[in-house]
């Protein structure tokens, strides 16, 4: 298995969390901006977890 698709999951499990961390405490403040980044934050995590499920399957054919 190439590591390059276990980076890109490991990095986008991290953005999910990150994201759903700041959109908790957005919404918590009534943070607006802060609960939005959250929240593009978690879409970027979703993008780079399925980046690394691609490349893992392509790789093993």
């Amino acid at each position: 298995m190439n590591g390059k698709g276990f980076s890109d999951k490991i990095k986008g499990f991290v953005n999910e969390t990150k994201g759903e961390l700041k959109e908790q405490v957005g919404n918590a403040t009534d943070n607006a901006k802060l609960e939005a980044k959250g929240k593009l934050d978690k879409l970027k995590g979703e993008a780079q977890k399925k980046t690394g499920e691609l490349k893992d399957k392509f790789n093993k054919q």
